[in-house]
């Protein structure tokens, strides 16, 4: 029987009521469902005050527990089926609906998916090879502390900078600094030489170095240890070299010969350095003092005046290049006194700085590819710009479809922060799959990417570092991609979506604002690629048509690396004129395609003392000219029948300029007071860099002083022909060698190199620029298309053409294009003007230039709206009118 409630306590004037026992309510409701545990509370406590009245306080308590635990049932216990929601389900309950938008609009997913996915993946391989180039050669372990010692000077108002340096620096810097440097190396030039085992020869580059050498280089040691070079004849191999000799034999103790004139033991092989290191090519070591041993002419020319080899240093641990640099800066000035009128000054480059800042301007800054680094990097963030861009702008563009799905959900509770959650876990779904895509894209770019950027880059799946940076870097594309829409479409108020009127989201002239200047922004980027890339182009090709001054066609190099070719000269030249596949032969200090020696010293008559004069010099034989095919503007050749010829110089027309010489033929010039008389002047012949002035150079007379062997081959037979003729007399002179030989237009083409692939890479990436704007144009034509469907529909019943219809459709894409070229063309041509700067010899910005490039993004663009435009043009106005 139910009794109507009492008061209790205080407010009846009577004791406070009894309670049942806290615990046993507490474990009622930690069991069961809260819309259920607070019907079972009421109840069993009502129960309870029933039962303290009828059998006591103590009875009630333990009948309660009773109940308690007897009503812990399962069909009680189980929860809600439509439970309150947690964080878990309220996150996977966006990544569901947002699956199944995509699903339901399948083009637009498509275009945003494959747009970012393309984006991700220029900026992936961006970011790796930026990678490797800012680490490039942290590999040694001491690659902090390491710097070549090199030395400057500024020539009539020109900054210069060289490696070659005399060889007593080495040892001033040991014995006068010792506590500045750990270590100093001296080292030749990395250049091939023969390897000989057995039957087996091979033609590898290598350094002669100080055996402090592979401390320096931090070597890694598979087989003996890095003291390997304190022998004399000792030889350190890379691994892949001991392979190719000796096969899976223990390569240590073996004899190997140098050049057919060095045996010398392998004492230590060590790991291939890596591919993005310094000394990559060198491929071994052999001791410094075996060098100077065998090579009277280093002895001859070991003094102070003598620039010819490489120093490295190692400096102290408590020293720093800077400070060290100054206490060293004036130590050739103090040996040569002679060298004060252009005050060489010694300094000291890091090894940070060898790659990224090797090239110095007129005025001593120094900068060299690190300009592409940083190029690049703006590159990849462009072009994933305008991938997210392309989300904005068709999220936006299909705002007013899912006007009325955000006012729904507002109206029945939804607050702002949710439709936020809810829009960003849609963009970061997009950018998730578009991530997974795009490590796809890279893995099987990467192949194709290392032939073009001449790297060696790998997916590094195996690094955290990488697997964080990508995920962190695909969160901040999702939340960028979608911050747009997100605060955008979450803006709406519900009333006025849900009655259809214009307040509820921006219609009007206005309307489409935000998406105009995206498109502007993204098609500005993508001409001013398309500018910068063919600006590239021009100036390669410029270049390239740049008259050399002699005639590269069928004339090869063979280094003269060997003893036995020495002091042959006119058998060899003879015996390959004889074999009817050479037109002629001659030696020269270095090739045609590098000028080796830049001398002072030089005195004339008219020389203005205060004159800081230097010249290239290059040493040839008499059949020089004529091998190569010099051009001469004044003068002769030098001759056989002039004895006199001995002391003689050939200027080219640069050197002539720049002595201030007129009707230089007959003229005295003296070097290190030597007499020599000025016989002919040739055209400039562009041995250095394409992009730069030719330097001045005079030639002269010296069979002694040889380096390569230039052979012109015969025209009229094919060139396989004429090498087999070719080797097979080197074979008789020397039996013991490769016949190795090198094409001078192919080593000319190599001067292009670097420009070539920055060019290639440019034009990739501005293609795929121009890709991800036009999927995303493509997109916005298309709900441009639809939008107006009806419209479109009333216009054909009226009479309109589909011309009028297509130009309806596409005019508005067209301005837009137009306001975007011009944007970019002064853009591009501040940063294309100073690019060019940095090359003497460069070509000009003409207008056409930038015309094209706006020419083809409109054609472009017209290509890409006009398949939706006709489409939509060409419709039944029945089917249009009928659409919802």
């Amino acid at each position: 029987m139910n009794h109507p409630p009492r008061p209790v306590g205080d407010a009846a004037g009577l004791p406070e009521r009894p309670r049942p026992p806290r615990w046993a309510t507490r474990l009622l409701h930690w069991l069961c469902p809260p819309h259920r545990a607070e019907e079972l509370e009421g109840d069993l406590s009502e129960l309870f005050q029933q039962r303290v009245q009828a059998v006591g306080l103590s009875q009630a308590r333990w009948r309660y527990v009773r109940d308690v635990l007897s009503l812990l049932r399962p069909s009680l216990l189980k929860r809600d089926k439509y439970p309150r929601p947690t964080t878990t389900t309220m996150i996977r309950n966006y990544f569901k609906i947002a699956w199944r938008n995509l699903a339901k609009n399948k083009a637009f997913s498509v275009i945003n998916i494959g747009g970012l996915s393309v984006g991700m993946t220029v900026a992936m391989l961006i970011g790796l090879w930026m990678y490797d180039e800012l680490t490039f050669n942290t590999y040694y372990q001491h690659y902090g502390r390491i710097a070549k010692v090199m030395q400057s000077a500024t020539v009539n108002g020109d900054f210069g900078a060289g490696e070659y340096m005399p060889l007593p620096l080495a040892k001033t810097l040991q014995t006068d600094f010792a506590d500045d440097f750990e270590r100093v190396v001296l080292s030749s030039w990395t250049r091939e030489h023969i390897l000989a085992y057995g039957d087996k020869k091979f033609t590898k580059t290598g350094n002669y170095v100080s055996p402090e050498a592979p401390d320096l280089l931090s070597l890694t040691m598979t087989k003996g240890t890095r003291a390997g070079l304190t022998d004399p004849a000792s030889v350190l191999l890379a691994a892949s070299v001991a392979t190719a000799l000796f096969g899976d034999a223990d390569p240590l103790g073996k004899v190997v010969k140098i050049d057919n004139k060095l045996n010398v033991k392998v004492t230590g092989v060590y790991e291939d350095f890596p591919h993005n290191t310094e000394f990559r090519e060198m491929r071994f070591m052999a001791p410094w003092d075996l060098y100077v041993s065998s090579e009277p002419w280093i002895r001859e020319n070991a003094g102070w005046d003598n620039n010819s080899w490489q120093i490295l240093a190692q400096i102290a641990p408590q020293a720093d290049f800077t400070s060290v640099s100054a206490k060293i800066k004036d130590l050739r000035l103090k040996n040569v006194p002679e060298t004060a009128h252009v005050k060489p000054a010694v300094f000291l480059h890091p090894m940070s700085r060898w790659h990224l800042y090797d090239q110095w301007d007129k005025s001593g800054v120094a900068g060299g590819r690190i300009q592409y680094v940083w190029l690049f990097g703006l590159i990849g963030v462009f072009v994933l710009l305008l991938a997210c861009i392309n989300f904005m702008n068709l999220s936006t563009a299909r705002s007013e479809k899912r006007a009325k799905e955000v006012g729904i959900r507002k109206a029945v509770g939804s607050n702002r922060a949710q439709l936020i959650s809810q829009f960003f876990s849609e963009s970061l779904l997009v950018v998730g799959v578009a991530f997974t895509l795009s490590l796809l894209l890279v893995w099987l770019a990467l192949p194709l990417f290392n032939d073009i950027a001449d790297k060696k880059l790998v997916m590094p799946w195996q690094e955290p570092v990488f697997w964080l940076s990508g995920l962190g870097f695909s969160l901040v594309t999702g939340l960028i991609a979608g911050s747009y829409p997100a605060l955008y479409l979450s803006s709406f108020q519900p009333i006025t979506v849900l009655k259809g009127t214009s307040s509820g989201f921006r219609v009007g002239r206005f309307a489409t604002l935000p998406r105009q200047v995206l498109v502007v922004i993204q098609f500005t980027v993508s001409v001013t690629l398309i500018t910068g890339t063919v600006i590239v182009f021009q100036q390669i090709q410029h270049a390239k048509n740049r008259p050399v001054g002699y005639d590269r066609s069928g004339l090869i190099t063979v280094a003269m690396n060997t003893p036995e070719l020495f002091g042959h000269y006119n058998a060899l030249r003879s015996e390959l004129i004889g074999t009817g596949a050479v037109v002629d032969m001659a030696t020269s200090s270095s090739p045609t395609t590098q000028l080796g020696s830049r001398q002072i010293g030089f005195d004339w008559v008219g020389k203005d003392p205060a004159m800081k004069e230097q010249l290239g010099v290059m040493a040839v034989t008499h059949d020089f000219g004529k091998t190569v095919g010099w051009q001469f503007v004044a003068g002769r050749d030098f001759s056989r029948t002039f004895s006199t010829d001995s002391s003689g110089l050939i200027l080219n027309e640069t050197a002539v300029k720049y002595m201030g010489l007129n009707d230089p033929v007959g003229k005295v010039v003296k070097w290190n007071g030597k007499p020599f008389q000025v016989v002919g002047v040739i055209r400039d012949m562009v041995m250095d860099s394409p992009f730069a002035p030719v330097y001045q150079t005079a030639f002269l007379l010296n069979y002694n002083w040889a380096g390569v062997i230039n052979i012109k081959l015969n025209p009229r037979l094919s060139a396989s022909e004429s090498l087999a003729s070719v080797e097979a007399v080197f074979r008789t002179f020397n039996p013991g060698s490769p016949f190795d030989y090198k094409f001078l237009d192919q080593q000319y083409a190599l001067k292009f190199a670097a420009e070539e692939r920055i060019s290639t890479l440019a034009s990739i990436f501005a293609v795929l620029a121009i890709f991800i704007s036009c999927l995303g144009l493509f997109g916005l034509a298309s709900f441009t298309a639809e939008q107006r469907t009806k419209e479109i529909g009333v216009r054909k019943v009226l009479g309109a053409s589909v011309l009028n219809l297509w130009s309806l459709l596409s005019k508005d894409f067209v301005f837009l294009v137009l306001i975007a070229f011009g944007i970019a063309t002064p853009i591009a041509w501040y940063f294309l003007s100073g690019w060019l700067q940095k090359y003497e010899y460069r070509t000009e910005l003409s207008w056409w230039i930038f015309a094209a490039s706006g020419a083809g993004a409109l054609a472009i663009t017209l290509l890409t709206v006009s398949f939706q435009a006709i489409k939509a043009a060409l419709m039944d106005p029945v089917k249009s009118l009928r659409s919802e």
